[in-house]
């Protein structure tokens, strides 16, 4: 079964034109149009933290001397048309582009008016703020077997879902927080572009407060992939923002997607950490993977995007792997620390167990109440790693308030102290061990705990 094209939404037809007209109870007389080519190419600048991509559209529009009336329809997209600017890249002394009009009771369409003092080809640059383009970062992580180092990849994935097809795009990542004055989609659905029907005055078009913006920081940027490059993504640093550009160009058909790689490291240091704190995780404990963005860890060549973590584990030699955990992670500037939260885990055990609990020194008002007493508790922590490699365990606890003493038995039983009323252990055990530790906890209550 064949697939009808759809057609592009830049796109001029005379046909259109006259209906369009006819429908707005409106006669143009003595109206040329000029055919709109294929895109030579297109540019696609993708911000993550929004739902905005800024298109670039190069074509070559062929122009006759005088006035010159260009229709173009973004009806079925997401295209936000008070943001349509065009302008001419060669011949720009001799072609003034005087205003875009907005036919009344006519949604999705357009009518450029040019000034022409040239006649044939000439290129123009059409841009626009889209919707429904979006990308996102994924991230595989080996583990060696022995968990001391692992390889982590790190790809991304583009859809399209903007109603429009983009043939040889050429793709250009923004990691970075962005604020918006204007929703994209919105603006694309609004009835009439600017809120009410008919034309525009002549001059220039009024502009979004942030398209000025995202013009300066585009031309900061001025290198472009090169068009026959080997596919792979180059990084570079713009202000608070961070570009990632796909070499070459793709298609970008409406409801595409594709999964590229952005980078892979070898042999990044890695730290299994178990922590266990009942507040917090529950009566597990928790295994996180702590690695730094840095050039010690082999990374810290560019930010690190928000984006899912998968971990796994080589198991043998022939290289198969089992499942550990996953996370998303937040952005991760250069030089800062991940933990990834891997989840509960069966295999590294943490059990408090209390020994004896007595209270005393109660005071009393009226010799009826009871104010406050001190609490004096004895608690065995019980530890045990049943991996095949060894395992450190931060174990925390939380007292109530800030009225207490702690005493410790037995051979271990170091602690820092974290806040007022936390303090954390933290044991090393070898494959297959077992540790414990006591501490006696003094706890001054009620009006004892002023004293």
């Amino acid at each position: 079964m064949s697939k009808t094209k759809r057609m592009p939404a830049f796109t001029f037809f005379a046909l259109s034109l006259l209906a369009a007209c006819l429908a707005a109870g409106q006669v143009f007389a003595k109206v040329d149009l000029v055919t709109l080519p294929a895109r030579d190419k297109v540019q696609l600048t993708i911000y993550n933290s929004a739902d905005l991509t800024l298109a670039r559209d190069t074509r070559s529009l062929t122009l006759r001397k005088g006035r010159n009336r260009l229709q173009f329809s973004w009806a079925n997209t997401l295209i936000d048309p008070t943001s349509l600017e065009m302008l001419p890249l060669s011949e720009s002394r001799g072609i003034l582009v005087r205003s875009l009009e907005y036919p009344p009771r006519v949604t999705g369409l357009g009518i450029w008016n040019l000034d022409s003092q040239v006649q044939g080809k000439v290129p123009f640059e059409i841009t626009y703020f889209t919707s429904g383009i979006s990308w996102r970062a994924y991230y595989l992580a080996t583990l060696a077997s022995d968990e001391s180092t692992m390889r982590l990849e790190g790809y991304v994935r583009v859809n399209n879902n903007s109603g429009e097809d983009y043939e040889n795009a050429e793709t250009r990542l923004i990691v970075g927080k962005i604020n918006l004055l204007d929703r994209i989609a919105e603006l694309a659905r609004r009835q009439e572009p600017y809120g009410r029907p008919g034309a525009v005055s002549p001059g220039v078009l009024p502009q979004p407060a942030y398209a000025a913006k995202y013009r300066m920081e585009e031309a900061a940027v001025g290198a472009k992939a090169a068009m026959e490059a080997p596919k792979e993504i180059r990084k570079e640093g713009l202000s608070e923002y961070f570009l990632y550009t796909i070499e070459g160009t793709e298609d970008v058909p409406d409801g595409w997607g594709k999964r590229l790689v952005s980078f892979a490291a070898d042999t990044v240091p890695v730290r299994n950490l178990y922590r266990y704190e009942e507040e917090k995780y529950g009566q597990s404990s928790v295994r996180f993977l702590l690695f730094a963005n840095d050039k010690e860890h082999r990374l810290g060549k560019e930010p690190i995007p928000d984006g899912l973590v998968k971990v796994f584990r080589r198991v043998d030699k022939e290289g198969r792997l089992s499942y550990v955990g996953a996370q998303d992670i937040k952005y991760v500037p250069k030089g800062e620390e991940v933990n990834l939260n891997l989840g509960s885990s069966d295999q590294v055990l943490v059990k408090p167990v209390l020994m004896e609990f007595t209270t005393d020194n109660y005071e009393w008002r009226d010799t009826h109440v009871i104010t406050g007493w001190d609490e004096h508790r004895t608690v065995r922590v019980e530890v045990a790693n049943y991996r095949d490699i060894p395992a450190k365990v931060e174990i925390r606890r939380n007292f109530p308030g800030n009225a207490w003493t702690l005493s410790n038995k037995g051979d271990y039983g170091a602690y820092e102290k974290v806040d007022a009323d936390t303090v954390q252990y933290v044991i090393e055990l070898p494959a297959h061990a077992r540790k414990a530790f006591t501490y006696k906890l003094d706890l001054r209550t009620g009006s004892r705990a002023h004293r």
